[in-house]
């Protein structure tokens, strides 16, 4: 495949090969991007951002609504490509390609929706008689630099609102998942959207990111990855906005008055879906200490049913992870944890990409595998003596993303909600759940800003103030 700027579909000067990551297998070659490639697709973004501001709410909307029944009609081989390029299962990669449907069909909707406010000025001492409010307008340039993990998902949770806000849009996606990305590119120009209005350079993300961070004319940049990429970026990207998603080791308290057969369904989908690569993955689980066995009898013949192999035979549950360096820095963990006092309740297995699913109980909080991201196929148990020590491990973390909790009593649930401290909050569920129309952000070194359209717009359009004076 070629990549997409100034108006056109390009090849590079070099190419890389974008691999299957079960069995290696090369799905697509793709263009290695320079910097120069950057100065150009931003060169004709510029003019893109102009047409763009031109298009009415209604104009913006109608082009996203044609892209999402494109997407429609093209679903399967969108969540086929998801399932290959990235290795999440089959079903994953369907759902995946119908949550970006409707990524996009939620940004039509707010297209519509792009609004300001009245600003009483009458209020104020000596401005009686003038009138005020607000006028949103967009950004101009925004950068979407997206992971691995939801290489089309992601991707629409950035370009969506953008061009619902009338920006033109860049998308530096990740080099081991960029097939999905540009058939969304495809998808967005057969509806009509203007060719100036959108590129797609894909390659190394240093060498690109480096160049999209210091350019002057990205006035937005929105990121979704490791906290010291993201740090990296506000470091380098100067007076311009920056909405960042980054890492997370999400807790799940599991009270002694809990549904054990609940918490255990739910840790088990949620500690393992697209082996475990997903930020919001249930990984902590912190047990009340009556409870603990009996949680654990519950979840072991969960995760040990979950079939493992090729992403793309419908019986597996749980595929590779995206490079086989990944499954092997997950093995060492847990060996790691394993030596240090540990107990392997079930899995610890490598096969080249694929990692068993794995339980660790007697985990303790200074373990690197519960003070880190883990980011694949294992859940880590530590027990609690109380509610109050479930809490402050629960908070025992750099990171703020998501946290579930089990508990039948209402004043320990909202005890729960007001104090940990993470940008979303599940009770009786675990870590790992997402409405992509609501607001999504983390605390701590996990982020700033928020996703979901309606918040995304808001952090892609930028605020005037008019001041009417009789």
């Amino acid at each position: 495949m070629q990549m997409f700027l100034e108006g056109r579909w390009q090849s590079g000067s070099s190419a890389f090969q974008v691999h299957n990551p079960h069995n290696g297998e090369v799905l697509d070659s793709v263009p290695l991007g320079t910097a120069a490639d950057i100065e150009s697709a931003l060169t004709g973004l510029a003019r893109g951002a102009k047409i763009m501001r031109q298009l009415s709410g209604y104009e913006r909307a109608q082009i996203l609504r044609k892209a999402a029944a494109l997407m429609a009609e093209r679903e399967v081989e969108l969540g086929r490509t998801v399932s290959l390029e990235e290795g999440k299962i089959l079903a994953e990669g369907a759902l995946e390609a119908s949550r970006a449907r409707e990524v996009i069909e939620v940004s039509a909707e707010e297209a519509r929706r792009v609004v300001g406010e009245m600003v009483p000025l009458d209020s104020a001492p000596g401005a009686k008689g003038k009138f005020g409010f607000t006028l949103r307008v967009p950004c101009g340039i925004v950068a979407a630099i997206t992971p691995f993990n939801f290489p089309l998902n992601l991707v629409c949770h950035k370009v969506g609102p953008a061009i619902a806000a009338g920006n033109a849009v860049l998308i530096k996606p990740a080099s081991d998942t960029p097939l999905s990305a540009l058939k969304l590119v495809q998808i967005l120009l057969d509806a009509g959207l203007p060719p100036e209005a959108i590129a797609c350079v894909t390659g190394s993300g240093k060498t690109l990111g480096e160049a999209i961070c210091r350019d002057h004319r990205v006035r937005k940049i929105s990121f979704t990855g490791s906290y010291e990429i993201g740090d990296w970026i506000a470091r380098s990207a100067g007076v311009k906005r920056v909405t960042l998603e980054l890492g997370s080791n999400s807790p799940v308290i599991i009270l002694d008055d809990a549904d054990l057969e609940l918490a255990a369904r739910a840790v088990a989908a949620a500690g393992y879906a697209n082996a475990g690569q997903t930020c919001i993955s249930a990984q902590r689980i912190l047990t009340l200490r009556p409870v603990t066995g009996d949680f654990l009898d519950a979840l072991k013949p969960r995760v040990v049913a979950l079939k493992t192999g090729d992403q793309m035979d419908p019986d597996t549950k749980v595929g590779p992870l995206v490079r086989e360096a990944d499954a092997c820095r997950v093995e060492s963990w847990v060996n790691e944890a394993v030596g240090q006092g540990a107990t392997l309740v079930t899995g610890g297995q490598r096969r080249g990409a694929v990692y068993q699913p794995t339980i660790l109980a007697q985990v303790r909080p200074e373990m690197r595998v519960s003070r880190e991201e883990l980011f694949g196929p294992a859940v880590v148990v530590t027990e609690c003596g109380s509610v109050d020590e479930a809490i402050a491990l629960a908070n025992d973390t750099r990171y703020g993303l998501a946290a579930g909790v089990f508990t039948r009593d209402i004043s320990r649930a909202m005890r729960f909600a007001n104090e940990v401290d993470s940008g979303n909050l599940h009770i009786n569920w675990s870590s790992q759940w997402r409405a992509d129309l609501m607001p999504y952000g983390g605390l701590k070194d996990s982020g700033i800003g928020k996703e979901g359209p309606r918040y995304a717009i808001r952090e892609m359009t930028e605020e005037k103030m008019v001041v009417w004076h009789s």
